[in-house]
């Protein structure tokens, strides 16, 4: 039978391999599983093995040549095996290459040798929004020799820094150090009264202490970048440079537009007094009772755990049958079983129709009800674009790799474009958006190996696909590990929780892993790294941990995959 030899695609990143070497010639007999030839990628070298025995009828792309991934590169057949007429010579891939980049370093000298002397008033981009995105393309514009401004209508340091991931995880760090206390009696501290609570108050007062600490770097260092700062609001106009609040018109070659998110009561009855959103939730001087939080995503179980380790009664009301849907879901529901079991209570299926004083309702049907109720909803802030009309779908601005809008020379990293809503994939838009700006080129943005966590106790660390989206397109083999295999997780006394890898079963490709339990949001860096170096299981199996370490549990799931994990059963 005619078999197909492909360019594997050995990486999320990966568009194309080269051809270092074939270890067998045209007529040449090969057996299943025995290696015929060599790739190269960008990062690694990949030995390619024979799918099936048979002849080497025909090499279609020879030694040193450029190939596109899943692009056909030989057969393997019997004797008398048709190959197909479409079978043709190879392209120059190379060459192409070779031209491309000369190409793209003229553009970049011509953009250099060209700039103009700019006046007061002129900048070489203008940034509005002081969030993730914003900020850091343009402290990155700015580090590339442009000259830069950037607007800002409220804090430096946008949702993230004000209202959303540093204030959380600033009352979250109360969360872990008490069921650390009540840990504490297992490892034979003794302590007399092991009945934590949390004074609000003062808990308030040191969140904002570090938040305005963070505020004010991040002032300083546009400022020490030589970035101008106009704290007003500003939009964009139909000249495409951007007009401040005060009247003031600053013109710009290029545009980046960073607006991020807001909150949103969108649902009937919303606007009662005994219902707030996340940003008025941070700033509450005391617990209530009771608390309803419509949505079970990050926000949500966040908030969820929080409010419960002030003291509050909480209930999540969530539309769909299960949470935070982008994590895998055998990870979820260990989350979800632990926070239940530590008194918070969960409902799904309920699509929340109104509010209705305390009581929310699904249709006709009461849910839920509370003093208080959160609702978590958020949407992308466009009050920017008032004069200038960009493609919009679903609510957030079309942007593509490059972070380019459909207007020229306006580009919408962060959360107004819907990629991901985490400020490190701003970072990352940010920077893209700067490179393209200043230099004409840039890496491309890639969703699949931005990492995603979850600050609850226990922790979740999350990237690329789930095991259910990974079956969609790949035959996939997965690998697990439990910490109550972990000696250090042992030692520490929380031994709860499990890595989980899912990879590509035909070449090794890690396509994706979720952790659940202690320190998940900084091991998942690790596999974030393994996957933008495009190490395949294969290569991982040869790394050495550090023992004893949480970050074995990894190394042990990886192994997994193959079956030859030590530390497990043998299955």
């Amino acid at each position: 039978m005619l078999t197909e030899v492909i360019m594997p695609k050995a990486g999320s990143e990966m568009e194309e391999g080269q051809i270092v070497k074939w270890l067998k010639k045209e007529g040449d007999k090969v057996e299943a599983g025995e290696i015929i030839l060599e790739i190269m990628t960008d990062k690694v070298n990949m030995e390619i093995e024979a799918e099936t025995s048979g002849t080497l009828l025909k090499i279609l792309k020879h030694d040193g040549e450029i190939v596109p991934v899943i692009t056909t590169i030989a057969y393997i057949g019997d004797e008398g095996d048709v190959i197909p007429e479409t079978a043709s010579a190879p392209a120059k891939e190379e060459i192409k290459e070779e031209v491309k980049a000369q190409v793209e370093e003229k553009v970049v000298e011509v953009k250099a040798e060209t700039k103009k002397e700019l006046k007061d008033g002129e900048y070489d981009v203008v940034v509005i929004g002081g969030g993730p995105a914003g900020y850091y393309s343009a402290i990155k514009a700015a580090q590339k020799g442009a000259k830069v401004a950037i607007a800002e209508n409220n804090k430096f340091g946008g949702t993230c820094l004000n209202r959303g991931c540093i204030p959380t995880k600033t009352y979250l760090q109360n969360v872990e150090d008490i069921e650390r206390i009540k840990v504490s009696s297992k490892r034979g501290i003794i302590l007399e009264n092991d009945n934590a609570t949390v004074d609000v108050a003062k808990a308030l007062k040191f969140k904002n202490s570090i938040v305005k600490k963070l505020t004010a770097g991040v002032e300083f260092l546009l400022k020490s970048n030589s970035v101008e700062m106009f704290k007003e609001t500003a939009y964009i106009n139909s000249n495409g440079n951007v007009t401040l609040e005060s009247g003031k018109e600053l013109v710009c070659g290029s545009v980046i537009f960073a607006g991020g998110s807001k909150c949103v009561k969108n649902i009937k009855g919303s606007d009662s007094s005994n219902v707030i959103d996340t940003d008025e939730a941070l700033d509450l001087k005391e617990a209530p009772e009771s608390l309803v939080i419509i949505g079970a995503d990050y926000i949500g179980v966040e908030m969820a755990q929080i409010f419960s380790s002030f003291g509050s009664k909480v209930t999540v009301v969530e539309r769909k049958d299960s949470a935070i849907e982008v994590i895998d879901s055998e990870v979820s529901s260990i989350l979800i079983k632990s926070l239940e079991k530590s008194g918070i209570k969960f409902i799904f299926g309920k699509e929340i129709t109104e509010i209705s004083g305390e009581k929310v309702l699904a249709g006709s049907e009461e849910a839920a009800s509370a003093k208080v109720i959160l609702v978590t909803t958020r949407e992308a802030d466009l009050t920017a674009l008032k004069d200038v009309n960009l493609e919009i779908s679903n609510g957030n601005v079309v942007a593509n790799e490059k972070m380019e809008s459909s207007l020229k020379k306006v580009y919408v990293p962060g959360d107004v474009n819907g990629k991901k809503l985490l400020a490190h994939a701003a970072f990352k838009m940010g920077d893209i958006a700067a490179s393209e700006i200043v230099e004409g080129k840039s890496d491309k943005y890639n969703n699949n190996i931005i990492p995603r966590a979850i600050y609850t106790y226990p922790e979740i660390g999350s990237v690329g696909l789930t095991e259910e989206e990974a079956k969609k397109s790949y035959d996939v083999k997965v690998g697990k590990f439990n910490y109550g295999a972990n000696g250090r997780a042992l030692a520490h006394g929380d031994s709860s929780g499990m890595v989980k890898i899912i990879s590509d079963a035909r070449y090794g490709e890690i396509l994706g892993a979720h952790i659940v339990g202690p320190r998940a949001s900084e091991l998942i860096n690790e596999v974030s790294i393994l996957m933008q170096s495009e190490v395949i299981v294969e290569e991982a199996i040869k790394m050495v941990f550090g023992h004893p370490t949480f970050s074995e549990a990894i190394y042990e799931a990886i192994a997994d995959v193959e079956g030859v994990s030590v530390h497990l059963p043998k299955k």
